[in-house]
């Protein structure tokens, strides 16, 4: 069997390879011989037909089953043999499949970089660092009552954090009525910008009973492209105006949020635990995507296009039913950012997977019980959960890979030039809520 490689990029290869006729006859012989005790011809006892007639009979589909498996294991062999770790599947075209004359055959495919690290102390990894202050807490407790907040009729005009119940209709500058822009007893708060901007600010100073007429122009960036950047009137019906009205920081409230015993001061210390735990992990994804970004751009490397696309299909799964439901989704996702981002990952993937590997760290058992049972803490029953990732092989080893890239980033912060960040509580949610969403 010939073999060459040629490079058509970085982590492209062409691959030909030619194996012999004599390989691919013996190949052959031995399949007919094997099917001469098995198959029953005419005329002839079982397993007594003479090879001729088996030839003549099975030979074409033989050979054509032969160069298909041999294709397959030549190519494996050539691999293994010239030490190559692909990524992702070949693209095989066979060139010459003359009788007679063996057999050539083409394999395009992408290997896996060769990387070569940057010494760690040339990354600079800004460190955020945060604590939780007394306005952190108390505007926390705020959002908790916002969200306990009730709401009470009022005979007055709307104001700013009111919220009002109105009927509406858009309708196109032609006059046609707009597609799905008709509601009836709509509820809408007043400053909280669920509607296109401008439509709160149109209903402020009116009351229940009023009926006005405004035109607004949509976005430019508005997700139906039709009315994108377009004026539209609105007719609108206000019905009601409402109040909303925060509950008392009590005994009451304590209890509805999981306190028992209704003491504030222990809903307060509760509630501020459970923000050093938030802050905690924040801290620890914060920095983990500070050092990631910083040995990306110390190393870059040419990424298999083949480990972007399994990224990009990773990335999309959460949308897998809504894009079953309506495909016209994809049609709205900038794909182009989708696909840089699924670059990016992959390309610190085999970064920290380099690093991991030459410095051989192993995940460390303590630390792997510790992360479970950190996690097991928002359960009701932490032991429970506990007990089933370690009954889970394939969990447990979800968990044990974290942990070893969590290794591997204390690793780099130990060799890299640190410098700290100060942050905000609020600031640091902000942009983890940012990330989860990207």
């Amino acid at each position: 069997m010939q073999i060459s490689v040629e490079s058509t990029s970085d982590i492209g290869r062409k691959m030909t390879i030619q194996v012999p006729e004599d390989k691919i006859q013996a190949e052959i012989d031995n399949r007919l011989k094997s099917l001469a005790r098995q198959v029953k011809v005419d005329g002839f006892r079982p397993g007594k037909a003479p090879a001729r007639i088996i030839r003549q009979r099975f030979g074409t589909q033989v050979r054509e089953e032969v160069l298909s498996e041999l294709i397959g294991s030549s190519f494996t062999d050539a691999v293994k043999e010239r030490s190559l770790r692909l990524a992702g599947d070949p693209q095989i075209k066979p060139q010459d499949i003359t009788e007679g004359e063996g057999m050539t055959f083409e394999a395009q495919f992408e290997v896996y970089p060769d990387i070569e690290l940057a010494a760690m102390d040339t990354l600079e990894v800004a460190k955020p660092v945060c604590e939780i202050t007394e306005a952190d807490l108390e505007t926390m407790i705020k959002r908790l009552r916002e969200q306990k907040k009730s709401w009470h009729e009022v005979d007055r005009p709307l104001q700013t954090g009111d919220r009002a119940t109105i009927t509406f209709e858009g309708f196109q500058e032609n006059g046609d009525p707009l597609e799905n822009g008709k509601a009836e007893h709509f509820q809408i708060e007043i400053g909280a910008g669920n509607m296109i901007p401008g439509f709160d600010e149109k209903l402020l100073d009116h009351k229940s009973g009023d009926h006005l007429e405004f035109e607004l122009t949509f976005p430019e960036d508005y997700h139906h492209e039709d009315i994108a950047g377009k004026p539209v009137l609105f007719k609108v019906d206000v019905e009601k105006v409402e109040e909303g009205r925060l509950p008392e920081i009590d005994a009451e409230f304590a209890k509805e949020y999981g306190v028992e015993s209704g003491d504030v001061e222990e809903f307060r210390r509760e509630i501020k635990a459970n923000m050093e735990r938030q802050l905690h992990q924040a801290l620890k994804e914060e920095t983990k995507n500070k050092v990631l970004d910083a040995l990306h751009e110390k190393n870059p490397i040419p990424v298999p296009e083949a480990l972007v696309k399994q990224e990009i299909q990773r990335m999309l799964q959460p949308m897998a039913d809504a894009l079953k439901q309506n495909p016209e989704i994809l049609n709205q996702l900038p794909l182009d950012n989708i696909k840089e981002s699924a670059k990016k990952r992959v390309s610190m993937g085999l970064l920290l997977a380099e690093i991991i590997q030459n410095h051989d760290i192993q995940a460390d058992s303590d630390r792997v019980r510790e992360t479970i049972e950190e996690m097991a803490q928002n359960y009701e029953d932490p032991q429970e959960v506990v007990n089933w990732y370690f009954g889970n092989p394939e969990q447990l080893a979800q968990i044990e890979n974290l942990v070893l890239e969590e290794q591997a980033i204390d690793w780099i912060l130990e060799q890299a030039k640190i410098s700290e960040e100060p942050i905000s509580f609020e600031d640091l949610m902000k942009k983890q809520q940012q990330r989860q969403a990207a």
